[in-house]
This record gives C-alpha cells, structure tokens and sequence, in this order.
C-alpha cells in the first residue's frame, strides 16, 4: 500500500507540474518531460525505465547431468529519474527511484526495516573552474562496471566481480575534477569520504568512516557521448579510444562482510569493526564498433574474523579475496551485437571456505533505439572448484523514457 500510494503522488505531482508549466517533450529515450522554469533558474527532466528479465538455471548433479531447469520472471528494475538544475546550471541534481521488489530489498533491522526506495538522492555543485562537489547519496567512485548504468550495460546484468566486491552507493561527499593535460590527453580524479555502511541508512554510523580515491587516464581525448561509461561501442568511435583507472577504497572500522555491502558481523557485544581495503584495476577501449573491458578487484582486511568478546567466532568473516573480469563484444552495421565474458572470483578459501568460481558468458543484443530500447540475452557456464556446475539463460528487454 505504501509504495502504491508512493507512485500515485509521485505520478500526480509529475502531471500537475506539467499543466501548470510549459512543457517541452523530448524524443523517445530522453525522458518524459523537460521541465523549465518561467525566469530559468530551475529545471527537471523526469523519467522512467523498466527492465523486464526471465531466466532458467540448470544445476549439474553428481552424475554429471543437469536437472531441470528452475524458471524465473521478473521486473528486474523499475525506476523514476529527476534530474536537472536549481538557480543556476552550475548547481544540478539527481533523484533515482526504486519500485521493483529487488531495488527496495536489503532492510534490516539496522536500517528501522525500511524499504530501500531511494537509489541517488544527490546535488552537484561546479564551485570553481573544473572542480565540482557532490552532497548526498550516490554512487561511489568504484570499478567501472558499476558506474556504469545498469541501463547502459552491454550484458544482461554485471558479472560475479561487481556483486562480489562492489563499492556500490554511500552517502557523504565527492570532489571530483579534471585536467586537460594535452589536446588529446584528459585525467580525471575523484576523492570521496561516505559513511561507510551503504545506501538508506537510518540509525547512525555503526563502524568508521570510508574513503575512496580514484584516476582515470584517457590518453587518446573522451569517449563519445560519455562511452567510457557506457557498455559497447554503440558511438562507433572513429579512432581508437582508451580509459586506464585504478580505484583504492578504505573502510574504517567496518561493520559489514564486504565493507559497505554484505552482512553485519554482529557479536555479544556488539559489532566485529576491522579496516577493510578494496583495490580496483579497470579498463575500457573502444574503436569501430569494438569494445573491450577489463576489471581486477582485490579486498584485504586487517581482521577478517568476527569475534564474539570471549574470543569465541561468530561466522561471520569478511570476504576477502581477487577477481579478474574480461569482456569484449563487437556492434555489427545492423544494430545487432555479439558479446563475450570471462570472470574468475578466488575468495580466501582458509578465511571464507568459499571455492574459486569460473563464469563463462555469450550474449546476444538487439539495439532498437541503442540503450532506451534494447533486447538482450545470454548464456552462462558457471564452475564453482568441487561444487556442482550451472547452467544459466536468461533473456531481458529495457525500456527507458
């Protein structure tokens, strides 16, 4: 009922706004409404999306057989986006809703049991020259998949690297800026400081603090159309271009089994706290409709054991480990696009118990109207050491206004 009445207001509040000022419709894929204000000292753009997944999963038995396959269908995503600017352009904002069941899932008792509705809630100030300030909450500066918009992917979903070690959303600040350091060369950095415990938050800092750095060299100029945030070459680069990145993470005191993501680790006494490291190698190239991807992640921490006051352990262990991820796909002349990927996550087995894991991926996609309306699909051979083997399918369409 909450969220039903969530999505009438919202739509309400989206109509009345649109009676009472001039509207300028966008074409398809731009959003809904653009909106500006009579003096032009405001703006919104709202929008929406959809993602609309099935999947079958076989599981391979002690004969070396598959079972039956278990089918799944669902609304992957589904979400509302505000963005534009107040007072002045140097001063914009983004808002991103949640409404499917897996965006709103993740509440815990730690956070009053709250559905997660709010995605990006964050204000972004050019205070001077190329440097420019982010308030609020938002992506971290993580590996390069995951800035990636989940709208923008070239698979169906990101790989077992990002569910793994993923930076994921915080709320804090950003400072990020660039240098034009040649005609063609570009470096761009990002320092945040985050509290550390993920997005939506209600109760306070549990553990410490978390500080991420990122550099991203591009020495050949930007991408097209902000490519290097966007997966394949759907802009056809006309010369070859290349991001190299590399992004070092810091938790302090950290309360949770994969730094801001993952399960708390809670004792007898209270929280297991313990300074969890992430590092992230990445990076992009694209030419004439080929598009290549490369991401490594390492986590480290100083105690990954949780541990009850008596010394006793609770379980609970921070997931410690690498992972490698390679992607790369090709965007024939017809909109159709070939894709391929290979990650490996090789978790500490002493710390965690967890075997090494191979996933083995081919996709398929169609670009109607590139990312704003696309169909997707993929097949998946998953290795996990000595557990049974899986078989994934799984066939997708997104559909952004």
């Amino acid at each position: 009922m909450t969220m039903k009445c969530l999505a009438l207001g919202l739509m309400l509040c989206t109509f009345s706004i649109s009676f009472s000022q001039e509207t300028n419709a966008p074409e398809f894929g731009k959003g809904l409404f653009n909106l500006m204000g009579k003096d032009s000292t405001w703006s919104a753009n709202i929008g929406t999306r959809i993602q609309l997944l099935s999947s079958a999963t076989w599981i391979e038995n002690s004969n070396g057989d598959y079972t039956d396959p278990t089918f799944n269908t669902l609304i992957r995503r589904a979400r509302l986006k505000f963005d534009g600017f107040v007072y002045s352009p140097k001063l914009a904002y983004k808002i991103e809703l949640g409404l499917s069941n897996r965006d709103l899932s993740g509440a815990s008792q730690y956070t009053s049991d709250a559905p997660r509705y709010i995605l990006d809630a964050v204000v972004m100030w050019n205070f001077y020259q190329n440097f420019t300030l982010w308030v609020g909450q938002t992506k971290l500066p993580g590996n390069i998949e995951r800035v990636i918009s989940s709208g923008n992917l070239q698979m169906v979903d990101r790989s077992l690297l990002n569910s793994q070690f993923t930076l994921d959303r915080d709320i804090g600040l950003q400072l990020r800026h660039h240098t034009q350091l040649t005609h063609t060369f570009l470096i761009r950095e990002i320092i945040a400081i985050s509290q550390g415990e993920g997005r939506n938050i209600t109760t306070g800092n549990l553990g410490g603090h978390q500080y991420s750095g990122r550099l991203e060299l591009l020495p050949f100029g930007e991408f097209k159309g902000n490519g290097d945030y966007s997966g394949g070459d759907l802009k056809r680069e006309k010369s070859p271009k290349l991001l190299l990145a590399t992004t070092y993470d810091l938790n302090h005191k950290a309360v949770k089994t994969r730094g801001s993501q993952g399960t708390y680790m809670v004792t007898d006494f209270g929280f297991h706290k313990t300074n969890i490291s992430t590092l992230f190698l990445d990076a992009m190239f694209k030419y004439d409709g080929f598009s290549f991807m490369a991401e490594y992640a390492k986590r480290n921490a100083d105690d990954p054991f949780a541990k009850n006051a008596d010394g006793s352990l609770t379980g609970e262990v921070v997931q410690v480990g690498n992972g490698l991820n390679l992607q790369t796909g090709y965007l024939f002349n017809n909109n159709w696009e070939v894709s391929g990927r290979y990650t490996k996550i090789k978790l500490d087995e002493n710390i965690t118990g967890q075997n090494p894991e191979n996933q083995y991926s081919l996709g398929l996609s169609k670009y109607l109207v590139g990312h704003k309306l696309k169909v997707q699909t993929d097949i998946s051979y998953l290795s996990v050491g000595n557990d049974p083997n899986e078989l994934m399918f799984r066939l997708q369409m997104d559909v952004h206004f």
